[in-house]
């Protein structure tokens, strides 16, 4: 199986499945000399971790991190960082009795296709337990990021159709939804819940913010910044759709609206508007970066669905085990991981570009 690797400078490759032994990532290109604890990358790890409320699954895993390489006295030595989790709250009997269906909305048929075998193990590689690796990886370049004086913000921005209105963004972690919004959380919650009693789940939209980028980061024309985030974004499971600035609205706009008008702001060039999101011609204005995704509703729903078996004979499932009726809350580090990873590979690509490392 290929494609488990990401980034050009910053580069990070995932391995481990769902109910393997363990999770983990390993690293490389993080520059040396940079103060890394493992509480840096556990600290994110337990916003991603299960179990935190009944609106998420009741697996059990504590998530600890093990740095097994790269760095010495917390402090990194510029060779590659191997990080490991370990898993430990692992039920495979409750995938046995439908091992040979084709779960409708996951990988199952098309991971057997194209490899000829699966995991069927809670969808190994196809699992939402990859992003552990992801999260991990992404706290690592969120601390070098804030070297840089460079922070990333993700938040749940609508749930099950909950739209969150009030953006104070020292709600965010205060709330099992992880909305700035908490009028709206209580909302987003009893749908969730609501979803979850009936055996059914629902979806969402995830905000992230990128603040104190520098502009002139990103590479046309395959390489644009948009480009390379829409990538890293639209890889992890459960994404669907991602739009920057004012997204999709734009098509109901003339360009004399839609247009940023640009005016000197002491020695900075800035713009009055940010419809752009912080992205022009592919490369960064040095605006906030602002973009939504559309995160699709968990497919593991204990509704019973029409599907076929591994033979072709047609058949009724009800997917047992533990499962998210809502992963909105929990993709949020996630997504921020994702875009940390190429902010910094980006930022770390145009170092080299003008020759400053």
């Amino acid at each position: 199986m290929s494609a488990n690797s990401f980034g050009r400078v910053f580069t990070v490759t995932s391995f481990g499945e769902s109910h393997g032994n363990a999770m983990g990532v390993v690293l490389d290109g993080v520059p040396p000399g940079i103060t890394l604890h493992a509480l840096d990358i556990q600290k994110e790890l337990d916003r991603r971790r299960p179990g935190q409320s009944k609106i998420t699954t009741q697996r059990k895993e504590s998530d600890k991190v093990e740095i097994l390489s790269g760095v010495f006295q917390n402090i990194t030595t510029g060779s590659p960082i191997a990080l490991l989790v370990r898993n430990s709250d692992i039920r495979s009997q409750d995938y046995e009795s439908f091992k040979h269906l084709y779960r409708p909305g996951h990988a199952d048929y098309t991971y057997e296709k194209k490899y000829g075998i699966r995991d069927w193990r809670g969808g190994g590689r196809a699992s939402g337990r990859e992003t552990v690796a992801r999260v991990a990886a992404g706290a690592v370049a969120k601390k070098i990021l804030l070297i840089e004086k460079i922070t990333i913000t993700g938040f749940s921005i609508e749930i099950a159709g909950i739209k969150a209105e009030k953006m104070d963004y020292t709600n965010i972690e205060k709330n099992d939804v992880r909305t700035p919004d908490t009028e709206k959380a209580e909302l987003m919650v009893r749908a969730i819940d609501k979803a979850r009693q009936s055996g059914d789940s629902v979806g969402g939209a995830v905000q992230a913010v990128v603040r104190g980028c520098p502009p002139g980061l990103g590479d046309p024309v395959f390489d644009k910044l948009d480009a390379l985030l829409s990538h890293a974004l639209m890889s992890i499971g459960g994404v669907k759709g991602i739009e920057f600035g004012c997204g999709f609205s734009c098509t109901k706009m003339r360009g004399s609206m839609y247009n940023d008008p640009f005016y000197k702001d002491g020695e900075r060039i800035r713009t009055r508007t940010n419809n752009c999101g912080g992205i022009l011609g592919g490369i960064s204005t040095g605006e906030d970066i602002i973009m939504r995704v559309a995160i699709r509703p968990p497919a593991s729903i204990l509704v019973s669905q029409d599907t076929v078996d591994s033979k072709g004979q047609e058949s009724k499932i009800e997917v047992k085990g533990r499962h998210d009726p809502c992963i909105v809350p929990r993709v949020v580090p996630v997504i921020e991981a994702m875009v940390a990873i190429t902010i910094l590979d980006c930022l770390l690509f145009q170092k080299m570009y003008k020759g400053e490392e």
